[in-house]
């Protein structure tokens, strides 16, 4: 992984002192809190409704195990023992204090940690396929040229007052786990006549007007890559909209101006910048690159161990056939490790936790730990004679939940519990349907299955491309919960369907009960997924099951 330069020591530590003497004169009352709002946004604190709000940047989900132990030492000396992992490869921090930020942002500097552009009108946190240099599917690790445009985009003079937030995912997979279609821009790394290059789409986005991101160009070249970006982001700083917060972001000038239009604007401004680079950003590139060699993997060591206990111990069977995936190396796994306990706030990890994980990866993982955006962290590197162990270790820290990507691998924000802009709460309903499925003993039998909750409009839970999509408003003081239905967020993304009138809180649980055992009944056999089945039926099937009184009258 890529590792901090003096230059980056020097510039995170000057950035937490500054915004330490920012916070000095706001407790002062030297800066009202109008004034203050905009610097603490710059460096990720957000005021929420019981406290301060601070959200740590982990780029494109590589975390190192110093940097973890880091933010459990941070959680217990100045939050509630905990962190929240978030679908932006962030963690965030619920309860600190204004006056102990300085301190946190120190204490993590001393690790290469900050929260630079994790808010503002501004290029934020770059995401990246959490099994990124690991999975067997990958074209080329993805992680270097994410690096890069971290580096070029953190305080871009030009890029830090944009119309709205901007946000930039990269795969370099065919297989989307990154969800880059959801962004301002995605990035698909493809290969042609033998060179690397990248499938760009822009005008992405969720939020209240979801739209998949449209291909702008079908291949860039690897060593045209920055230039390219300089460009769409300047074509957009010029038309975006200034006039109306919700209609200022990238994919309203597209979904308004239309692609080619945009494509027109592009291309004109890359001509004249293209000519302004001299090669030096590939020299970056190229000292970036060397970074992210891959780990030296053990091969003809043998994996008994492994074929032993999936033999004998049914539990671990059951954890091996979901947790894992497909490794590059044939004698290695990508482990992940679910944060999504049944009953448990999706995404939260204790502070023992934290150390637990950095510890197993440090010992089994060639210290490498990863933060999904699906809200769990990623081993990548674990040899299958060593999975026995790594589970045990794993039960034994109350990790071991075998559920990824089954019923209750639910994606959910933090809804009313904490948010100020949340209309509705999203974990206690969550923690019902995991609950309530784990009770019914069915997970298993329905398969796959992409459940996210959002507790308003502005869908930091995703539910857009949930194959059941949970949406909380506010309807006259009562919390009321819309379903949508067949999105998805992988290369073949959709925006979900909805289906009809929202439901209570009581009743929420019971209709997605319906609406999952309707398509027990529907597919064709336990190979058909829920999304097969309802591509291939339809949503009226499902949409009787959610709302029989309705067919009945």
């Amino acid at each position: 992984m890529y590792h901090h330069t003096d230059f980056d020591r020097a510039f995170v530590v000057d950035r937490a002192q500054r915004f330490r003497e920012q916070i000095s004169r706001r407790i002062s009352g030297a800066l009202t809190e109008d004034e203050f709002r905009p610097l603490r946004l710059m460096n990720g604190v957000y005021l929420q409704l019981h406290a301060y709000m601070l959200r740590i940047a982990i780029p494109y989900g590589t975390i190192s195990p110093d940097q973890m132990r880091r933010l459990a030492a941070v959680a217990d000396r100045w939050d509630k023992g905990y962190g929240h992992f978030t679908t932006r490869q962030n963690i965030q921090f619920n309860w600190p204090r204004l006056v102990d930020i300085p301190d946190m942002m120190d204490s993590l500097a001393e690790v290469g940690v900050h929260a630079i552009q994790t808010s503002g009108n501004t290029i934020r946190n770059v995401t990246a396929d959490h099994f990124a240099g690991a999975a067997a599917d990958e074209i080329a690790d993805p992680r270097p040229y994410a690096e890069l445009i971290r580096q070029w985009s953190t305080d871009h003079p030009e890029f830090q007052f944009l119309p709205r937030k901007f946000k930039i995912g990269v795969t370099g997979s065919p297989n989307d786990r990154a969800v880059v279609k959801s962004h301002d821009i995605g990035l698909r790394m493809v290969e042609r006549n033998g060179r690397h290059g990248f499938e760009v789409a822009v005008g992405g986005g969720l939020g209240r007007t979801p739209l998949i991101a449209q291909v702008l160009a079908d291949f860039v070249p690897a060593a045209d890559l920055l230039p390219y970006l300089e460009a769409i982001l300047s074509a957009y700083n010029s038309v975006g909209r200034r006039d109306n917060k919700f209609k200022a972001r990238l994919k309203i000038a597209v979904l308004e101006l239309g692609i080619e239009h945009i494509r027109e604007l592009v291309n004109a401004r890359f001509a004249e910048i293209r000519a302004q680079y001299d090669g030096s950003d590939q020299q970056v590139l190229a000292e970036i690159a060397a970074q992210f060699t891959p780990p030296d993997l053990a091969s003809g060591r043998a994996t008994a161990p492994y074929d032993a206990a999936r033999a004998a111990d049914p539990l671990f069977r059951s954890w091996s056939d979901t947790n894992l995936t497909a490794h590059r190396h044939p004698d290695h796994a990508i482990v992940t490790v679910s944060l999504k306990k049944h009953g448990g706030t999706p995404g939260d990890a204790t502070s023992a936790q934290m150390r637990l994980l950095a510890d197993l990866a440090e010992r089994y993982g060639h210290g490498d730990l990863r933060v999904s955006h699906e809200q769990n962290i990623v081993l990548p590197h674990v040899h299958r004679a060593d999975l026995p162990a790594l589970y045990h270790a794993l039960r034994e820290g109350d990790l071991a939940t075998a559920n990824i990507g089954l019923i209750s691998d639910i994606i959910a924000c933090p809804g009313l519990d904490y948010c100020t802009l949340a209309t509705a709460r999203s974990i206690p309903i969550a923690q019902q349907i995991a609950t309530r499925f784990d009770e019914l003993k069915l997970e298993h039998e329905i398969g796959p299955m992409k459940i996210k909750i959002s507790g308003c409009i502005n869908a930091c839970g995703h539910h857009h491309v949930g194959h059941i999509g949970i949406l909380g408003l506010d309807r006259a003081g009562v919390e009321n919960y819309q379903v949508t239905l067949g999105g998805d967020g992988t290369e073949t993304m959709s925006i979900g369907e909805r289906a009809g009138p929202g439901f209570s809180g009581d009743d929420i649980v019971p209709a997605i009960e319906r609406v999952v055992l309707a398509y027990l009944d529907l597919r064709r056999d336990p190979a058909e997924t829920f999304l097969e089945a309802l591509r291939r039926l339809g949503t009226e099937p499902f949409k009787a099951a959610l709302y029989p009184k309705a067919e009945a009258a």
